[in-house]
């Protein structure tokens, strides 16, 4: 008598159940399914569909047969108490297997180390969406608020940057401390590499004991203008180099409601029309209150950004999630030494 129609452990793949017709086997194969679940026999698999999931019930104190011949039933002899012994070791092996499957399964990544792996889960129709985490925020600029879209934050230092016509967020930028850029680019006039009309950068003063906005706006204005105009990261003179340079502003300015310093140079270049810097230095609204160190670079020239934006932008610093507190140049707050 052979077994009813039903799936079965697949004679030829025992990793893998296959369907019984009730005479002999068919082409229909499938992964096998954790037991105690629901009907498995006398539900065909479709032709030319994959099968309908379905479980095979195991009672207790039942064994489950596994077939030893590629050719014969499911069940049926496999070589008298050896081949009973065998098919119910290979059983309890598949059980075993399963169950442990269901739980989990620990492999190892490319590295070679251990790690945990649940099995896939198929999505139905009611499944809720998948959620995903939201990245962590960049500690330099990032993408402002959908409510202020002219707005870039600089969440290291707590402060956001008013973004004026004509400039935008950094992009193809080494520094990672850049705040904006003037739109587009164009060849420095030196030496073919590619520069920008105009930029302003936000760091961290922390190399340094001082804490005067003042001293320190004096003693960054150098650097700022060699950085800018002289050599760039890499050694190139896209300007020629400086050859002279003249103060034309300073004095204090209120910062995103701090008492801060700044100090303005033009500068005169080899090539080209030379620009303007701007060291400006303020205390932090966050943390320890580290000075925060504001360079401005802005091109000389018809081609370059309206020395306005310096003090738009100084205006228009917040501490984020405070849009009332501002500040100004010429605005004092307090003592800046």
């Amino acid at each position: 008598m052979t077994p009813p129609p039903g799936w079965y452990r697949d004679p030829s793949a025992p990793h893998q159940e296959r369907w019984w017709d009730g005479t002999a086997w068919t082409e229909h194969r499938r992964a096998p399914e954790p037991v105690g679940y629901g009907p498995a026999v006398g539900q065909a698999p479709q032709t030319g569909q994959p099968p309908t999931p379905m479980y095979q019930p195991v009672q207790p104190g039942q064994a489950a047969t596994v077939p030893l011949s590629s050719g014969g039933a499911p069940g049926g002899p496999g070589g008298g108490g050896r081949g009973k012994a065998v098919a119910l070791t290979a059983a309890a092996a598949v059980l075993v297997a399963a169950i442990v499957t269901g739980v989990f399964v620990l492999g190892e990544d490319d590295g070679g180390s251990p790690r945990t792996q649940t099995p896939p889960v198929t999505a139905t129709a009611t499944d809720p969406a998948p959620v995903s985490d939201p990245p962590s925020p960049s500690p330099t600029a990032s993408a402002p608020s959908a409510d202020d879209p002219a707005l870039v934050e600089d969440q290291l230092n707590g402060v956001t940057f008013p973004l004026p016509d004509g400039w935008v967020r950094p992009k193809y930028v080494a520094e990672d401390d850049v705040m904006m850029t003037t739109d587009g680019t164009y060849d420095c006039p030196a030496d073919g590499s590619v520069c920008r009309h105009g930029l302003v950068v936000s760091r961290t003063v922390t190399a340094n004991a001082e804490s005067s906005p003042k001293v320190l706006a004096q003693q960054d204005i150098e650097d700022a203008a060699d950085d800018a105009y002289d050599r760039d990261l890499i050694g190139n003179k896209s300007f020629g180099g400086i050859e002279s340079h003249e103060e034309v502003a300073s004095g204090p300015v209120a910062v995103a409601g701090r008492a801060g310093y700044y100090v303005r140079w033009r500068v005169k270049t080899a090539k080209g029309p030379g620009g303007y810097v701007q060291s400006m230095v303020f205390p932090s609204t966050v943390g320890t209150e580290s000075p925060i160190l504001v360079r401005y670079v802005f091109d000389a020239g018809e081609d370059g950004p309206p020395l306005a934006d310096m003090d738009t932008i100084t205006k228009g610093i917040r501490p984020i999630g405070d849009a009332d507190t501002g500040g100004g140049v010429g605005s004092g707050i307090g003592p800046t030494d």
